[in-house]
């Protein structure tokens, strides 16, 4: 007759489940880590490539030089 599973068994099931776990939960943790460095150096990228433009915010077209909308008129 069959009663199921022994207790042995069942004892190395959960074992391995646990073992499973843990693979799985330090898996998601590298992935996180790996996720923020890259994040930040995305973010850092950007400030970078923003100091190297000159300047913030959008350019005018009545005071750049010579190629804006006065520029025509001189």
């Amino acid at each position: 007759m069959c009663f199921g599973p022994s207790k042995a068994e069942k004892a190395a099931a959960a074992a391995q489940r646990k073992e499973a776990d843990i693979a799985k939960r330090e898996a998601v943790e590298e992935r996180a880590g790996q996720k923020r460095e890259d994040i930040s150096e995305a973010i850092e990228g950007r400030s970078e490539r923003r100091g190297m433009r000159g300047g913030a915010g959008r350019r005018s077209l009545f005071r750049t030089g010579g190629a804006g909308f006065l520029g025509r008129f001189e």
